[in-house]
């Protein structure tokens, strides 16, 4: 049985100031490869120094994960290191939470433009660099498999990803790098911070997830591990598939249960 062991490895993490980023930039470490951890956000530097406090290695760049230069930036620093065998393109914006016929044009283009274009130029940028063995995963969401599960531009741009995954696996085909993606549920993060909190207010945190079989929300470190598993070697035969983490949500067609546990 192949262990989740990412010994030697060299991993880039986009979107790694804090949330999935972060969890899975550490649980990572854990497994032993050396992180490349990059966000627009100053953040990111904690979750290296995090890193290094705990044994690791990890160098942080505050870049906009989304531009060229961002990106040539993130992926040199991995190059630097000697290898680059893994991306995980997490970066992500919901561009509001609530569903609206009127959100203007820049604004669906900035959504589209950091969640779909920024995981395109990242694996663009890695594909010269990355050897035979390479792993790439991607978060889309479960918004991106059906409706109802967030706002318009956010699930566009997330369906997007999902197709990304998909037809950029196919068009590996034979070069020995694999591509996939995670599709999360409600999971607590600073993206889903005001959905909690506004439960938590008013008194209705045990409906948090209440959708899905397991009947509550999910934690960071809950994808994080499914991420460190698709980028392992212990997934070697999954390949161009994106895993719902969500609990449940995605494999039935929500309701609300009308019986008591």
């Amino acid at each position: 049985m192949t262990v989740i062991d990412l010994t030697g490895k060299t991993a880039i993490v986009t979107g790694a100031a804090g949330g999935i980023g972060r969890a899975t930039a550490l649980v990572m470490a854990r497994r032993g490869a050396r992180l490349v951890v990059a966000d627009i956000k100053p953040e990111v530097r904690e979750t290296a120094e995090e890193i290094v406090a705990k044994g690791g290695q990890a160098e942080a760049l505050a870049v906009d994960c989304a531009t060229d230069e961002g990106i040539a930036r993130i992926v040199a620093a991995a190059v630097a290191t000697g290898r680059v065998d893994i991306l995980f393109a997490n970066a992500g914006v919901t561009g509001g939470l609530m569903p609206r016929l009127d959100t203007p044009t820049e604004d669906f283009a900035e959504v589209l433009r950091i969640n779909l274009l920024g995981p395109w130029i990242a694996i663009r940028e890695v594909l010269p660099h990355m050897r035979k063995g390479g792993a790439i995963v991607c978060t889309a969401s479960v918004a991106g498999l059906r409706a109802g599960a967030g706002p318009i531009p956010y699930s566009a741009s997330k369906a997007g990803v999902v197709n990304l995954v998909q037809t950029v696996a196919m068009a590996l085909t034979g070069r020995g790098i694999r591509v996939n993606g995670v599709a999360p549920g409600l999971i607590e993060t600073p993206m889903t911070e005001p959905l909690y909190a506004d439960a938590r207010a008013k008194g209705r945190e045990n409906r948090i997830g209440q959708l899905n079989p397991t009947r509550r929300g999910g934690e960071a470190q809950e994808v994080a591990e499914a991420v460190a598993f698709l980028a392992s070697d212990a997934a070697s035969y999954i390949n161009g598939q994106v895993l719902a983490v969500d609990g449940g949500l995605s494999a039935q067609l929500p309701f609300t249960p009308k019986w008591s546990l």
